[in-house]
Formats: structure tokens, C-alpha cells, sequence
């Protein structure tokens, strides 16, 4: 069976699903691969991107392009 008939089958066999604490699992064990395969696609970037990225933070500062930390953090409690 290739994968694409697999993913079928099993949003099927989801969709009958009953029990709201096997659907709560069941994203716990779905959150908990995508931020393991999250950080596999992680590679170290090149001194020159590296540079590149303080380059564009220096730019960035010098505009006025800065979100206070306070601020970022109150964005990010918003999202839950």
C-alpha cells in the first residue's frame, strides 16, 4: 500500500472515531512528531549567512524595525 492510500485509510479510521480522549491523544502524539521532525530539518547556516542575518538586524535597527520584547510576548500569550 503506498503512502498516499495509508493517509486515506487512516483519516477514515479517524473520522470514526468516538472517544474525544483517543482524539486528545492522538494530537498529542501528532504535536509531539512534528516538533521532533521540526528540528531535524534544522542545519547550521554558513558564516556568510550568519553575517548576513547581523547585517540585516543592524539595517533593521537603524530603521526602527524592533518590537520591544514585552511587547513580542504579549502577542505570543495571545495565541493560545
Amino acid at each position: 500500500m503506498d503512502l498516499q492510500t495509508r493517509k486515506l485509510a487512516l483519516i477514515q479510521e479517524f473520522l470514526k472515531i468516538q472517544s474525544e480522549e483517543v482524539i486528545s491523544r492522538l494530537e498529542k502524539i501528532l504535536k509531539k512528531e512534528n516538533q521532533k521532525s521540526g528540528h531535524e530539518d534544522l542545519k547550521p547556516m554558513t558564516i556568510e549567512e550568519f553575517n548576513s542575518r547581523i547585517d540585516q538586524s543592524m539595517e533593521d535597527s537603524k530603521n526602527g524595525r524592533l518590537i520591544e520584547a514585552s511587547e513580542l510576548k504579549a502577542k505570543i500569550d495571545k495565541w493560545s
